[in-house]
This record gives structure tokens, C-alpha cells and sequence, in this order.
């Protein structure tokens, strides 16, 4: 029996203009939980693809428990025992849960000359499985019911169900409440105990340290090491991922002047009064106002609202101390208003366009000849100039966005709004799915907007993300703001008794 129930053997892979992966080494042990860490752009998720088939590797071998595999595409990765739930789910929500966990591979039987699907099994299996990741629901009711951390636990029961010896995880707790993190937790241990191998792709640091045994830290596409997670700091593994030390996680911003209350919101009440409701606030030119609170709070669907995508009852927004009347995003655009939405790539990026198409798109307006033909010289130089100041990362402005990692996806949004020159930025969840590296050069960019007299609004559920760079924070709970919380008193504790008050 070999001493590793998964082994990668000098793994490269190439595309045009870009070496994703040179000569990657991952062992895996049996029943063991690998963390896989690096930053966004290091290869991590082409490794995966990789060994799960839907990539090629240009070289290297596949070992699972000693024999060597050649795997030729997911479904025959899937009959070999490897499993993946995906980041980004892609579930199928207006079926059942069983047809989603028995998808391509459904028990049939005979009926006169004809093979049709057995209904029966099928739901049978599927209960035994669900019972068997402790998901007690039905498995007739259709996908679309459940919870983003129920359908994972879906996509792991059919992994389970398929004997899978070896289950990856990429980024699987990007979605989900704390509650819902220790109910996967749950899971993963028990998948452990039975000699399951898990490997768990995340960014989150005290995760990898509640929940894995070994860690793999990849770098520009390159192995940098492995290590048991209980040998590492976690200032060595930032270091490792980086290449560098970060003395200090958030940059300095205490040379940010504040200026004149640019934002005002005054009793802003949604439609559905269950949602928001009463909510007023200011924001000033030079700062970076957080707003906390916890999963449902309302904090993104107020932002919404001042951003035009959702209708209010009552309430009013003004800008620059003039009333605007937002009835859609075209109005808050022109109002002088960006958003940056919490969902990256369901209604940030536009997944089938280029870089350049990403960055332009908000504002194509500015750049038309005689109001009916685009100025493609001026768009190619505001581009060229946004790419460039954000230092993002890619071939050619033409690589179709989808392709990148998630932090320099990121930056295209963000360079998106630069291209439209907005007085107020709204950022909701600007830095979740994204490595420590490049979440430091999205809090860099912050500052700096702060700094040219822009006002930021940033949503985060991360604590020390909301404390080390706002300088204020309001608190919201059950659609309302429940106090605000200045730089000098902003403790977890003081926040989180905000955020429970009802």
C-alpha cells in the first residue's frame, strides 16, 4: 500500500502567452485533510482541473494509492474515485435533488424492450446518501430549495455516493455563515475518519487551521513546499505565498484628509419594509465607511437600493447636498455613484467578454463620435491606463476575463469604475475568494482612491477586514442600523453587540 493515497509528479501546464504550472509536486495522504494555499493566479485551480481531467497536463503523472492513472475527462476521473464541488456551483435547480446526484448516471430498468430511469432507487439511494452527510431533507424536492451550503453538501453526498476516495474542495466556505462553516466542518471530519482524502483550496487562514493536517503553498505557478499545518506560522505561510513578508496586513491610511459629506442618505425604507427600513447615513470625501453586520442583515439590499437595483417605499439620497432621484443603476452611474457587487462572477464580470470590454462597459458613454459610433482610440488608452494602474495581471487586454484569477478579476471591476471616474465607490465584499496578496493591493487601491477624495462604502462579514480599514463603521441587524461604531472603539465585541441588538 503506498504511503500516499494521491500523488502529482512533475505537473506543467501551458496556454497561449502563460506557464500556469511548472513541475508541480502534491502528495496526499489517506485520510488526511490537504490544504492548498497560494495566491489567486498561482495555479492552484489548474492543478485541480488538471487532475480531475478537464484539463490536459502538458507533463507529469497521477498516482491514486500507487497505480498510476491516466485520466482522460471529469467522468472518468469521477469512476476513479476522484470527486470536486466546485467554487462556483452549477447545479441543475429546477430538478429534483436526487436527478441532480444521480445526474448522467441514472438506475434504470428494463420496460418491454425499453430502459427507463428507476424513480424509486434512485430516490432510495439519494435518501441513504443525504443521511449519510447529515442532510435531512427530501430528496423529491427540487434543487432550487435549498441553501448555497445544502447544495454543497448535495454535491458532496453524490461524491460519497460514487465511493469517492478523493474529494476536492475549492473554496467552499466563500458563501456560507458561520453556522453553516461548522456544519461543513462536520462533514469533513466524518469523511476523514472513514479514510477519505480532502483537498480543501481556501484562503482562509484559521480555517486551514481548524480544519486541515497537511498544507501545499504553490507560487506563480510553481511548488514552493508542503508542510503539516501544525509546523507553519502563519506569518511563514503568507510569506511562502507571497514571496514576501507583509509586515502588516492593511496599509497605512492615516495621511487620508476627510472632507466634506459627499453621500447622505436619509430614511431610506425598501418596498418591503422586512428588508430595510429608516436607514440614514453620510458619507464624507476621503473615507472608508464600513458597514457590518451579520448574513442577512440588509447592509447589501440598502446599498442596492442607494444604487438604483432595488425600489424603495421612502427615504431620500443626495449627492454633494443635491436630491437625486435613483430609479435604475444609469441614473446613479451618472449621479456619480459605482458599485461593486458582493456575487463576482453571477453579476460582476461579464464572463464571455475581454478584459477591455469589462473595463469600458460602464462607460462607453463618454467615448462616442458624434453620439453614434464608438471612439475605439480613446477606449484602447483609458484601458491601456486603468490596467496598468492596478497592475493587473494578463497576456493581453483581449483574454476574455473569465480566464483570470479572482483577484485580478476583481481588479477589473475596480478599474471599470476608475474608467467612470465615480465620486462615491460602494464595494460589497471586495476582497472575499481573494488571497492574501492581492487583497493587500485591493486595500492599497482603496486607500488611494481615498486619498484623490473619492468616498468608499465597503461591505465585508470579515472582522478584521471591516476594523483595519474603515474609519467608521455602521452596524446593521434585521434591516436597520443599530449604531455606528468610531475607529478608536472598533472591537469585535463592540460590533457583534451591534449586530445581535434585536
Amino acid at each position: 500500500m503506498s504511503e500516499y493515497r494521491l500523488e502529482m509528479r512533475g505537473v506543467s501546464k501551458s496556454f497561449p502567452g502563460v506557464k500556469a504550472l511548472d513541475n508541480i509536486h502534491l502528495n496526499v495522504r489517506p485520510g488526511s485533510v490537504h490544504a492548498l494555499m497560494g495566491e489567486n493566479g498561482a495555479g492552484k485551480s489548474t492543478l485541480m482541473k488538471c487532475l480531475f481531467g478537464i484539463y490536459t497536463m502538458d507533463t507529469g503523472e497521477v498516482y491514486v494509492d500507487g497505480e498510476k492513472m491516466n485520466i482522460l475527462n471529469p467522468d472518468d476521473a469521477l469512476h476513479k474515485g476522484l470527486a470536486m464541488v466546485h467554487q462556483e456551483l452549477q447545479p441543475v435547480p429546477a430538478r429534483s435533488i436526487a436527478e441532480n446526484m444521480f445526474l448522467g448516471r441514472y438506475p434504470t430498468i428494463n420496460f418491454g424492450p425499453l430502459k427507463v430511469i428507476d424513480h424509486k432507487k434512485m430516490e432510495s439511494e439519494a435518501a441513504k446518501w443525504l443521511k449519510e452527510v447529515k442532510l435531512n431533507v427530501n430528496p423529491n424536492e427540487l434543487l432550487q430549495t435549498l441553501s448555497i451550503s445544502q447544495m454543497q453538501s448535495v454535491e458532496i453526498a453524490k461524491a460519497v455516493s460514487m465511493g469517492a476516495k478523493i474529494i476536492i474542495l475549492d473554496e467552499p466556505t466563500s458563501s456560507l455563515t458561520e453556522n453553516e462553516v461548522s456544519g461543513l466542518f462536520k462533514i469533513i471530519r466524518e469523511l476523514r475518519q472513514k479514510g477519505v482524502s480532502l483537498i480543501y483550496i481556501s484562503h482562509k487562514m484559521a480555517e486551514i487551521r481548524e480544519i486541515a493536517d497537511d498544507i501545499t503553498i504553490m507560487r506563480d505557478g510553481t511548488y514552493v513546499g508542503t508542510w503539516e499545518v501544525k509546523n507553519i506560522s502563519d506569518g511563514e505561510i503568507i510569506k511562502q505565498m507571497v514571496g514576501r513578508e507583509l509586515s502588516n496586513i492593511y496599509p497605512p491610511k492615516n495621511d487620508v484628509e476627510k472632507g466634506e459629506v459627499i453621500l447622505k442618505v436619509d430614511n431610506l425604507t425598501s418596498i418591503h419594509e422586512n428588508i430595510f427600513r429608516n436607514c440614514s447615513f453620510e458619507l464624507r470625501r476621503g473615507e472608508i465607511l464600513g458597514f457590518g453586520g451579520l448574513v442577512g442583515a440588509g447592509r447589501s439590499e440598502l446599498m442596492e437600493a442607494v444604487f438604483g437595483l432595488r425600489s424603495i417605499k421612502s427615504g431620500k439620497v443626495y449627492m454633494k447636498g443635491k436630491e437625486q432621484t435613483i430609479a435604475r443603476p444609469k441614473d446613479a452611474i451618472k449621479d456619480g455613484l459605482g458599485m461593486i457587487t458582493e456575487d463576482r462572477r453571477g453579476t460582476g464580470i461579464l464572463g464571455c467578454l475581454s478584459i477591455a470590454d469589462n473595463v469600458a462597459i460602464s462607460s462607453l458613454n463618454n467615448y462616442l463620435i458624434a453620439g453614434i459610433a464608438l471612439d475605439d482610440g480613446k477606449i484602447k488608452k483609458v484601458v491601456d491606463e486603468n490596467v496598468s494602474k492596478l497592475s493587473i495581471k494578463t497576456p493581453s487586454n483581449k483574454t476574455l476575463i473569465q480566464s483570470l484569477s479572482g483577484g485580478n478579476q476583481q481588479k477589473v471591476i475596480i478599474a471599470r469604475w476608475l474608467a467612470n471616474n465615480p465620486d462615491v465607490l460602494i464595494m460589497d465584499e471586495p476582497t472575499r475568494g481573494i488571497d492574501i496578496g492581492a487583497k493587500y493591493e485591493i486595500y492599497q487601491i482603496m486607500i488611494n482612491l481615498a486619498k484623490q477624495g473619492k468616498g468608499i462604502i465597503m461591505i465585508s462579514s470579515e472582522m478584521p477586514e471591516l476594523i483595519g480599514m474603515s474609519d467608521r463603521i455602521i452596524v446593521m441587524c434585521n434591516g436597520e442600523i443599530t449604531g455606528e461604531v468610531s475607529e478608536d472603539e472598533a472591537t469585535q465585541e463592540n460590533i457583534m453587540s451591534l449586530a445581535t441588538k434585536f
